[in-house]
């Protein structure tokens, strides 16, 4: 077993990764931290539970440390669930002291030596870890993309191989996106759309796939050569995130159509790689947030609507495929990669 721990275990996306990793096959959960004010309690004395499964007994127990690099400094890897401004550092100081950090957060995304990591589209990227120890860190950084990115990414995946120079995508986006405290009072999104409470997203789903789905040729990353042009939104959904996407192919929907229903991703065996990571339906009013959202455990992309265009709809849920999963499953494949 792999001992590890999350960093803001408290929060939104903390919880979701207590959650996938208390009964982890792989993983053993031996430290959760939060703030000072929670430090030294226990967990279940502390987290405020609000995700729709039952909290994980098991690890209710579990008293919280402060989240430092002495509180991890023992653990073979760490998921971070922390805010970006704290990120910045500590993950770094992390990675320093010989710990492997999955994050959460976008701080390190875009960092040149950093692998920004959708298992089903570009693990060839975790060459970036030995990048990394060339240059004198004993840990490494992996980072998971934007819960929207994510979505679009996977939902590119099949198409891939007809070839496009743009996209556009409108996204249509769940609260939880925000965090819990994201969008007071419940009146700002009720009976409304809103611009997203997360800043730069739109600059995330223009930048962020271009890494992603660019070539590494074991030094770096080169950005694929395509454009992205994203306008987001906040919907009263509270799991799953909805977009609607544009791609300048000229290919026929119906070789499209039969690409996205013979689509196997290039790793398998870990244990959160859902049967489908990206599920195509035919029903002309799918994919729905409440109905698809859970497919795969959370962790399949939902697409339906292929039209001429080529414009077609795609979902995912967005703290799970988008969040706390995607940190899972990329620690799954650095660990069958032999990296930890």
């Amino acid at each position: 077993m792999i001992n590890v721990g999350v960093l803001g275990a408290t929060g939104a996306v903390g919880q979701r990764f207590v959650q996938l990793l208390a009964n982890h096959p792989w993983f053993r959960l031996t430290t959760l931290t939060a703030s000072d004010r929670s430090a030294g309690k226990r967990y279940q004395d502390v987290v405020n539970w609000r995700l729709d499964v039952p909290f994980p007994e098991e690890v209710g127990s579990l008293v919280v440390e402060p989240t430092t690099v002495s509180a991890v400094s023992d653990l073979d890897i760490v998921f971070s669930a922390l805010p970006a401004d704290i990120a910045t550092t500590l993950e770094t100081d992390i990675a320093a002291a010989g710990v492997g950090v999955c994050s959460n957060a976008s701080s390190h995304r875009m960092d040149r030596n950093v692998p920004l990591v959708v298992p089903e589209v570009n693990p060839d990227h975790l060459g970036l870890i030995d990048v990394q120890r060339d240059k004198g860190t004993d840990g490494f950084i992996v980072a998971n993309p934007n819960c929207s990115t994510i979505v679009l990414c996977l939902s590119l995946a099949p198409l891939m191989p007809f070839g496009f120079s743009n996209l556009t995508v409108a996204t249509m986006q769940a609260i939880s996106g925000a965090g819990f405290q994201g969008i007071p009072p419940a009146m700002e999104i009720y009976d409304n759309v809103v611009p997203p409470y997360i800043g730069s997203e739109e600059e995330k789903m223009e930048s962020e796939p271009l890494k992603i789905m660019g070539s590494f040729d074991g030094a770096e990353v080169q950005n694929a050569p395509f454009r992205v042009s994203a306008s987001c939104h906040r919907v009263p959904v509270i799991d799953g995130h909805t977009m609607a996407i544009w791609a300048d192919t000229a290919a026929p929907v119906a070789d499209v159509i039969e690409a996205y229903k013979a689509y196997t991703p290039p790793i398998s065996g870990l244990p959160h790689l859902p049967k489908e990571s990206v599920n195509y339906t035919n029903e002309p009013n799918r994919p729905q947030p409440r109905l698809d959202r859970n497919r795969g455990g959370g962790m399949t992309v939902s697409v339906g609507r292929m039209r001429e265009g080529l414009r077609y709809v795609a979902m995912g849920h967005n703290t799970i495929r988008g969040a706390a999963g995607a940190s899972v499953l990329n620690a799954e494949l650095i660990v069958s990669k032999k990296y930890v």
